[in-house]
């Protein structure tokens, strides 16, 4: 997608921004800064979009985004349906990279932060050891002042950059263009209503209509903006909820199938290969290991 470019505003006195939200629901349209952002989710479940990737989202998990990389979260409104009264609830940590002065940077004692700069550009989620000890310190960073700010934002530098406990978002660095409010609110819109309404078949017609474009313009428009097509698009939410729903394992794959959309088994499992690299069963699998890997790591010996 096209993003659109949003300003973060840090207070005067401040280097660097710390947020604590709690909010009825994450709404953003999908935008770019050039503040790295390292998003914590305390509560709340949904689908996030960084670069050109669709994941969903859940509570503890941590992710850290590099400077003008695309993202956007977007609540899963079932969670909301279950239970009325539940919010989303994040820390957010925003600031530019040379925040701290650029004479950090050229430090040789911080030759990993530059690294880890770089790696940031193509999105990081934070695991094991790492994300525990970055939700510490994020904690703490709500409340922190003065040098104690400094000292937490140093610390967490020095966790990210040393950690090989994480997973790049992005396969390689994708290169995204500015777009004007128009375009954004556009593809928030047909975002949204994809999100919505994914279980059940959207044609062309349909999703053109709500985006004010005739079928081959917004054909054109879609590709020009995600460099893919809208039928790519809508199948990789289908096969995100269908992740979601493997890992919680209350329903056969063949209900889940069918309950994301897709009107054959068939065409399920080669769209499921298609999008993540593995076959249903061995997507589960693969999430029970490294469960249990994780929690065999957070045993005391």
């Amino acid at each position: 997608m096209k993003p659109l470019f949003r300003k973060v505003t840090a207070k005067l006195e401040t280097s660097f921004t710390v947020r604590h939200d709690v909010l009825p629901h994450f709404k953003n349209i999908w935008h770019y800064h050039p503040e790295l952002e390292l998003h914590y989710t305390l509560k709340g479940e949904g689908v996030r979009f960084i670069g050109d990737k669709i994941s969903n989202f859940s509570p503890g998990e941590i992710v850290f985004v590099g400077e003008n990389l695309p993202h956007t979260w977007r609540s899963n409104e079932e969670y909301f349906y279950n239970d009325p009264d539940l919010n989303i609830e994040v820390i957010v940590i925003q600031f530019l990279p040379d925040c701290l002065g650029e004479d950090l940077l050229k430090l040789p004692e911080a030759y990993l932060i530059p690294k880890l700069f770089e790696k940031a550009k193509s999105g990081m989620v934070i695991n094991g050891k790492a994300n525990a000890k970055l939700a510490e310190l994020m904690h703490r960073a709500v409340h922190a002042t003065n040098l104690d700010r400094i000292i937490i934002l140093l610390s967490i530098l020095k966790t990210l950059a040393e950690t090989e406990e994480y997973e790049p978002i992005v396969n390689g660095r994708a290169v995204f263009y500015q777009s004007n409010e128009t375009d954004s609110l556009r593809l928030n819109t047909v975002c949204s209503y994809t999100l919505t309404n994914y279980k059940k078949d959207i044609t062309l017609e349909e999703i053109s209509a709500i985006s004010n474009l005739s079928v081959t313009s917004f054909c054109r428009y879609f590709k020009l903006m995600t460099n893919k097509t809208y039928y790519d698009f809508l199948i990789e939410i289908r096969i995100s909820h269908a992740c979601r729903a493997l890992i919680e394992d209350k329903i056969p794959t063949e209900v889940i199938c069918f309950d994301c959309g897709f009107n054959n088994v068939s065409n399920f499992y080669r769209h499921f290969k298609k999008v993540t690299g593995l076959t249903p069963l061995e997507y589960k699998r693969q999430y029970l290991n490294k469960s249990k890997s994780l929690q065999a790591k957070a045993v005391p010996a």
